[in-house]
C-alpha cells in the first residue's frame, strides 16, 4: 500500500471516514445511481463487475450479478416510479439473452474470463429472466428462463447436489450455497408451472440439509475456505433454504434457515458491523466486515420476520442498515459515490480494494426491505425476487 492507501485504511478503521446516515430514500437514490454508472461504464448493457480502487478502473460486465440486479431495478422502478430503472432492467435482460449458450447455460465470470457455463451463474441470471417476463410479458424472456432451468436440471446429480459445471473462479466446486440456484429453479416453477423445477429445487435443499452440523452451520459453503465461510455465502445458502421452503411448503427448510439467521443475529454487535467470516461453531474468524454479506443478512432477517415473526429480526435489519449507511459515501468521485465496498475497511479479505456491483445491489434490497417492514402488516408478501 502507498501512503494514501494506508491513510485511507487507518481512517476507515477508526471511523474518521464515517458517513452520517440519512433517510433511506437518499441512500437508495445514491446506490441506484451508482448502479446506473456501473452499467454506463461498459460498452454493452451489462453492469461492470466492480470498480477497482487501486488502478482506478471499471471491470468488464458481469453476467451473473447483472442477472440478479434486474429484479432489484424492477422493484425500485415500481416503488419509486423510476422509468429509467425499468428501461435499464430490460436492456440488461436483452443483453443476457444475447449471451446465453444455445443449451441454456450462462458463462462463468466477467466477460472474457471464461468460455464455459457454470451452474451458479446460470441460476442468478435465471432470476432476471423470470422477473423480466413477469413484468414485461416478453416471450423471449420466458423461453430463455426455460432453457436455463432445463440446463440446470440436466446438470444436477440424482442426490440433488450440483457437482458439475462449477465456477472456474473458485477453488470449491461443491457449493452448499447453490440453494440459491435452487431458489431460482423454484422461481422458474412459479413462472411456468412446471413441477419438475420445484422438485429439483427441493432435491438440492434436501441435500444441503445433509451438510449441517449440530449448530446448523453448513459445510462446503465458501468461495475459498470451507472452514470459515464468508457471511456472503452463508447468506446465499440461508436465503435459498428460506425461499424454497416458502414456495414448496417445507417448514424444515425454513427452520434450517431461521437457525442460521439466529446464529448470525446472536453475533451482531450493537453498532451493526458483522465480522466477515464464521467457523463451524459460529465464532468470528476475522475482524473486517463483508459488506455484501451484511446487506444480504438484512434482507434475510426481513424475510424471516415476514414468514415467522420475531421483533429481533426486524430490529436486526435496522441495525445493520444503519451501519451500512455509514460506509456509503454520498459525495466524491462518480466511481465511489453511492457504491458499497467489498470489505470494511476497504483492504479486508472480501474483494479488497473493490466496489463489487452486487454489494450495492444488496444494499438497495436491504433498504427497500426496511421500508417494507415499516408498513403496518410488516410486508407479509415478498416482493424480493432475486
Amino acid at each position: 500500500m502507498n501512503l494514501t492507501q494506508r491513510i485511507r485504511v487507518l481512517r476507515e478503521r477508526i471511523g474518521l471516514d464515517r458517513s452520517e446516515p440519512q433517510d433511506n430514500g437518499t441512500h437508495l437514490r445514491a446506490a441506484v445511481d451508482w448502479l446506473r454508472r456501473a452499467q454506463d461504464a461498459t460498452p454493452d448493457d451489462g453492469v461492470a463487475q466492480a470498480w477497482f480502487v487501486r488502478p482506478g478502473s471499471w471491470a468488464r460486465s458481469y453476467p451473473e450479478t447483472t442477472g440478479y440486479i434486474i429484479p432489484t431495478l424492477y422493484r425500485y422502478a415500481a416503488v419509486y416510479g423510476d422509468a429509467d430503472a425499468r428501461a435499464r432492467a430490460r436492456r440488461m435482460t436483452d443483453w443476457e439473452c444475447a449471451l446465453q449458450f444455445p443449451d441454456g447455460g450462462v458463462v462463468a465470470g466477467a466477460l472474457g474470463d471464461s468460455d464455459q457455463p457454470t451452474v451458479f451463474n446460470t441460476g442468478q441470471v435465471l432470476f432476471g429472466w423470470v422477473r423480466a417476463f413477469e413484468v414485461e410479458g416478453d416471450e423471449r424472456y420466458r423461453a430463455a428462463a426455460v432453457r436455463a432451468a432445463d440446463w440446470l436440471c440436466a446438470a444436477q446429480d440424482p442426490d440433488g447436489c450440483w457437482r458439475r459445471f462449477g465456477s472456474p473462479m473458485t477453488s470449491r466446486h461443491v457449493n452448499t450455497y447453490n440453494t440459491r440456484t435452487a431458489w431460482a429453479l423454484a422461481r422458474a416453477y412459479e413462472m411456468s408451472g412446471d413441477r419438475r423445477y420445484l422438485e429439483r429445487a427441493v432435491g438440492n435443499c434436501d441435500w444441503a440439509l445433509t451438510q449441517r452440523n449440530d449448530q446448523g452451520w453448513l459445510a462446503h459453503n465458501c468461495l475459498q475456505d470451507d472452514t470459515q465461510p464468508f457471511v456472503h455465502t452463508i447468506a446465499y445458502a440461508m436465503r435459498g433454504l428460506l425461499e424454497v421452503g416458502a414456495i414448496a411448503g417445507r417448514d424444515d427448510f425454513i427452520d434450517a434457515a431461521c437457525r442460521i439467521g439466529t446464529a448470525v443475529l446472536d453475533r451482531l454487535p450493537h453498532h451493526g458491523r458483522l465480522p466477515g467470516r464464521f467457523d463451524a461453531a459460529w465464532r468470528p474468524t476475522v475482524r473486517y466486515s463483508c459488506l455484501t454479506g451484511n446487506a444480504q443478512m438484512a434482507v434475510n432477517w426481513g424475510r424471516v420476520f415476514q414468514l415467522r415473526g420475531g421483533e429481533r429480526f426486524r430490529d436486526g435489519v435496522r441495525t445493520i442498515n444503519r451501519f451500512l449507511k455509514t460506509t456509503q459515501a454520498l459525495s466524491g468521485s462518480d466511481a465511489e459515490r453511492g457504491g458499497i465496498k467489498g470489505s470494511h475497511p476497504v483492504n479486508g479479505g472480501y474483494h479488497p480494494w473493490q466496489y463489487p456491483n452486487w454489494a450495492t445491489k444488496y444494499f438497495v434490497d436491504a433498504l427497500m426491505m426496511e421500508d417494507v417492514l415499516r408498513r403496518a402488516d410488516g410486508g407479509a408478501a415478498s416482493a424480493f425476487y432475486g
